[in-house]
């Protein structure tokens, strides 16, 4: 690829860009489900753990912080592509991981944090399209 189709600028860049932005979206609406369920599941005495608490707001949290990665990415900077990358190959296994112990979650509280590693998991394959490999350049 020539410089000029790995620029930060370049239409196809900022599309993946866009789509990687939209799948976090995708990740905090998931996010903000899963607590809104777990409040109801509250409300009407079934059953919740600090454990469940702390783990929805803790993912929840992370999508803003995701997606200022990712904005600050497709303008240029590498070392927020790299942690991008890096957050979306990690947090996805960590979440199936967890939600593989058995007696940690019910099965509806697993089922809702996959979806939402599943919108991560998208945003890794994204981050590692050749297309982004040189459109970061600058070490900010």
């Amino acid at each position: 690829m020539t410089n000029s189709e790995v620029h930060p600028n370049n239409a196809k860049v900022q599309e993946l860009y866009e789509t990687a932005k939209k799948c976090i979206g995708i990740y905090g609406v998931a996010g903000a489900i899963v607590l809104a369920t777990l409040i109801v599941v509250a409300v009407l005495h079934g059953p919740v753990s600090t454990f469940m608490w702390v783990r929805a707001g803790l993912l929840l949290a992370v999508a803003p912080m995701l997606h200022r990665l990712a904005v600050r990415a497709s303008q240029g900077s590498r070392p927020s592509l790299d942690r991008l990358r890096t957050v979306t190959t990690v947090l996805p296994i960590a979440i199936v991981v967890i939600d593989l112990i058995p007696g940690v979650c019910p099965g509806w509280y697993a089922a809702l944090q996959g979806v939402s590693a599943l919108a991560l998991i998208a945003v890794a394959v994204i981050t590692r399209r050749r297309a982004l490999d040189g459109a970061s350049p600058t070490s900010s």
